[in-house]
């Protein structure tokens, strides 16, 4: 299966700045890139366009950045990729256990501690009170996952930059992010590794969900490895493309801006294209819902 995924983001900028971009694709993915992949980065006004140089580096957590600076005014940031990948849904881990904190590798441990938006030191009396009966592993991370999916609301006008897990616990209402913040919270409260994804989820084989976007997810670290989790979606999902990883959405910010920034365009679209490089057509939900199975009535 080929996914093309493209996006353009543009800035005003009312002084000269730093910037760190994250917008390619993580390095596990070199080996399925088909095509180049892209990343111009330019000052743009009504006449003229002119390249900036960035420096590229991988920082603690195995992220690719750009780091460059801009001078004021806007600024253009846009790019493309075409990925050969798995035709098959998220991996589910029945059954992966889960590590005492002792066993667990060092690297891994960072993912149990507190972080700007995961308060664990706060929601771990809660945590306690709504899965400390429950079996460890798989089982009680599941469970946690689909108590948040079950228990939030998806609005995108409830969104600010400054909410945090226990924000969300309370108010019960968020954006992709909140979703997966307060899992992760609730995740490392229990001793379960947790850290915060981030990427393109495209609507590949579901219909058509809404204008493009990056997407968050999460992924705990259980029977000795990394497994995906959305407690938004909480489905298996095709053509999800890792871009980042982090504590939580601080470290895997598609910009960090030192200084002001002002968003003034946003796109982005990640599709399933056909050899030719076409958008494979999306089913409709009716379709779907007709080709299901009618329920058996005991």
């Amino acid at each position: 299966m080929l996914i093309r995924s493209e996006y353009d983001i543009q800035f005003h900028l009312p002084a000269p700045l730093t910037v760190v971009a994250m917008l390619r694709l993580h390095p596990i993915l070199d080996f399925a890139i088909r095509e180049p992949e892209t990343l111009t980065i330019e000052q743009i006004d009504l006449e003229t366009r002119r390249v900036l140089e960035a420096t590229e580096y991988i920082d603690g957590f195995g992220n690719r950045c750009q780091r460059f600076t801009a001078p004021m005014g806007a600024l253009r940031l846009c790019g493309s990729s075409m990925v050969e990948w798995c035709e098959e849904p998220d991996e589910t881990g029945a059954g992966a256990v889960q590590h005492p904190v002792e066993e667990l590798p060092a690297d891994v441990l960072q993912f149990l501690l507190s972080s700007r938006y995961c308060e664990v030191d706060k929601m771990s009396q809660i945590a306690c009170e709504l899965f400390g009966s429950t079996p460890t592993g798989w089982e009680r991370a599941t469970r946690i996952r689909d108590w948040v999916h079950d228990h939030v609301r998806f609005d995108y006008n409830a969104a600010r930059p400054t909410k945090t897990a226990l924000d969300l616990f309370t108010e019960r209402v968020g954006v992709c992010r909140d979703f997966q913040h307060l899992a992760i919270t609730l995740s490392r409260a229990m001793n379960i590794p947790a850290r915060y994804a981030t990427g393109y989820l495209g609507d590949i084989r579901v219909p058509y969900g809404g204008p493009g976007d990056f997407s968050a997810w999460y992924e705990v670290y259980l029977g000795g490895r990394w497994w995906t989790m959305d407690a938004r979606h909480n489905t298996p999902r095709i053509g999800r493309l890792l871009m980042a990883t982090g504590r939580d959405a601080t470290d895997v910010a598609l910009t960090t801006s030192f200084g002001a920034a002002n968003l003034t365009h946003f796109y982005v679209e990640s599709n399933e294209v056909d050899a030719a490089g076409e958008k494979v057509p999306l089913p409709i939900a009716s379709a779907i819902r007709s080709a299901m199975p009618e329920p058996v009535v005991e």
